[in-house]
């Protein structure tokens, strides 16, 4: 296929991996309920949110990464769009540079809060893939990255949508803040697939750091205090029953670990699939928490 030629419309989706648009479209919605403002007339603002944090920003981190990484995935993934040749030449830049231009346009839109989240997000996606900083060279500050992204950053900015362009308040902020904590174990769980390409290229992700038990050890211990501290916070702001919840989904999650700390390798993939639904859900009671609370007031 020429370079010159477009690509097929499918090698482009994959590319910029509709499966991963989740997390940080539900982070913006957590942000959405926690800010405690009515939804009736402000509908298109969360949509047009929803499309920024998932469609635009994280795809265009996907597509960066890709670009980036094909010498690594060529390894782990070969199968992929840019290793494969189903996306030729540049196609994989040209792509990640359009829908870099789309994100920051539709952000645009959304008022000058959401344009400065978006731009912050879209530096930190190109600093963890490209060089000079390729921050994924270092696990400890690539995932953080990845995490505050997903999670910390949509969070708060769905919340300044709904509040039409004001920041919300401390609580919600913390609860964005210890939620992104947590996502840099999730983010770690990802790295288990790519450890021998990881190693071969220089990418010191943290199964390549640590070892795959200490990484996974970490993996589970970010992911765990984080949201012990999201209970006690909800215990003090009178949310007692938010709190059980949110305590019951950590206890789940916690009985799921023994089973992947026992084979971390095999089960990283099989702890994700069960693991970060819980995880998420804890967000979704935490954010009614404080909605319950008044904190968005």
């Amino acid at each position: 296929m020429s370079s010159l030629s477009l690509p097929a419309p499918s090698a482009v989706a994959e590319l910029l991996k509709p499966i991963t648009w989740f997390p940080p479209m539900w982070a913006f919605g957590c942000g959405v309920v926690a800010s405690g403002e009515p939804l009736a007339d402000r509908w298109p603002l969360v949509l047009a949110g929803l499309v920024l944090a998932g469609p635009a920003v994280c795809a265009t981190s996907q597509a960066v990464n890709d670009w980036f990484d094909r010498e690594v995935d060529a390894i782990n993934e070969p199968q992929r769009p840019i290793p494969s040749g189903r996306l030729p030449g540049r196609w994989g830049l040209y792509i990640a540079l359009a829908w870099t231009a789309l994100s920051l346009g539709l952000a645009s839109l959304l008022g000058p809060v959401a344009f400065g989240a978006a731009i912050f997000g879209l530096l930190l996606a190109w600093a963890y893939s490209a060089p000079p900083l390729r921050l994924k060279r270092n696990g400890w500050w690539g995932n953080s990255a990845c995490a505050l992204c997903y999670e910390g950053l949509a969070w708060a900015t769905g919340g300044a949508v709904m509040m039409l362009g004001t920041w919300p308040d401390a609580r919600s902020l913390l609860l964005a803040l210890l939620y992104s904590l947590g996502a840099h174990g999730i983010m770690t769980l990802n790295d288990f697939k790519a450890i021998e390409g990881d190693r071969r290229m220089g990418i010191g992700s943290l199964p390549v750091r640590l070892g795959v038990d200490g990484a996974a050890r970490v993996a589970c211990a970010a992911m765990l205090l984080p949201q012990l501290v999201v209970v006690a916070l909800l215990m003090g702001w009178g949310q007692p029953v938010h709190a059980t919840g949110v305590g019951a989904l950590v206890a789940a999650q916690a009985l799921l670990m023994r089973h992947f700390l026992a084979a971390p390798r095999a089960r990283a993939l099989w702890y994700s699939a069960r693991g970060v639904g819980l995880y998420v859900g804890g967000m979704l009671v935490s954010a009614f928490a404080l909605r319950a609370a008044g904190a968005g007031a």
